[in-house]
């Protein structure tokens, strides 16, 4: 049954300091912005939240920008936003192939890459690409900045460091060396959430690959990248990976798919990149 609105509370800040401000004084206010999730939950009836705060406004929180080799991506960009522009395409097509299978061009218009984080679903499409690309996340509040190492964002299923006083505002790429690729595999190549999901990197002195869906949390698998890297054979990186990864049974899959199709995209992420 869908949610009753009239139980529903949203303040609408016009400054990204207001916002931090509202949130400083009141822990229950949940950050929304494109809302692709939160209309989900509130046609089926299961959203727990009951007060928000509209980030959707804020432009302070827009904008791609490039500074001393440092890739910045404001925390309101929309996947649409990363796909037109010409910064992220040069310097990150794997997040570019990844926005274009989130949803449909109305989710890709109103979905957000800072939702996408925050979200912390372990199926979200960009966050392997974020694993393996070595991002930064950006989080503010009235106390201050401060910088997380994206592997180390997230805490558990749907859980990340973030506090309940604190924003995520931008998310920063350093430049990367090496060949990219991602792929997602689900039921359809869009509007669809996926089985699994891979984001690799590879150059001459190292390898980088993160894996979706196989989960509680978007997975970085360190130990099977350190096989290849070394010079091991596929197969042995593959047994690494199983270490590594935790798929489950669920509505959309079976662990035992996920982790064969988990070990085939290793497979496909080496060739590829030879």
């Amino acid at each position: 049954m869908p949610a009753r609105v009239d139980t529903l509370s949203l303040e609408r800040p016009r400054s990204l300091n207001v916002a931090l401000s509202l949130l400083a004084s009141d822990a229950t206010l949940t950050p929304i912005a494109g809302c692709t999730d939160v209309y989900v939950g509130l046609h089926f009836g299961t959203l727990e939240q009951q007060r928000f705060i509209d980030l959707w406004p804020l432009d302070e929180l827009r904008g791609i920008t490039l500074e001393n080799e440092i890739l910045r991506i404001g925390a309101m960009t929309t996947y649409t936003e990363l796909i037109e522009s010409k910064l992220v395409n040069k310097r990150l097509p794997m997040l570019v192939a990844a926005a274009r299978e989130v949803g449909g061009m109305q989710i890709q218009n109103r979905g957000t890459l800072g939702g996408n984080i925050a979200n912390a679903s372990p199926a979200g499409d960009t966050l392997p690409v974020l694993a393996a690309a070595g991002a930064r996340v950006i989080l503010r509040s009235t106390r201050g900045e401060r910088t997380v190492p994206f592997e180390s964002f997230y805490t558990g299923y749907r859980a990340s460091v973030r506090q309940a006083d604190e924003l995520i505002v931008a998310i920063e790429l350093p430049a990367i060396d090496g060949r990219q690729w991602w792929r997602k595999v689900g039921t359809r190549r869009a509007q669809a959430i996926s089985k699994v999901m891979i984001a690799g990197v590879r150059s001459a002195d190292e390898v980088r690959v993160a894996f979706g869906s196989v989960g509680p949390t978007v997975i970085l698998a360190k130990q099977a990248a350190a096989v290849l890297a070394a010079g091991g054979t596929i197969g042995a990186a593959r047994a690494e990976l199983m270490k590594e990864i935790s798929p489950i049974d669920d509505v959309r899959s079976t662990r035992e798919y996920r982790a064969r199709v988990a070990a085939n995209l290793l497979g496909e992420f080496w060739d590829a990149t030879t």
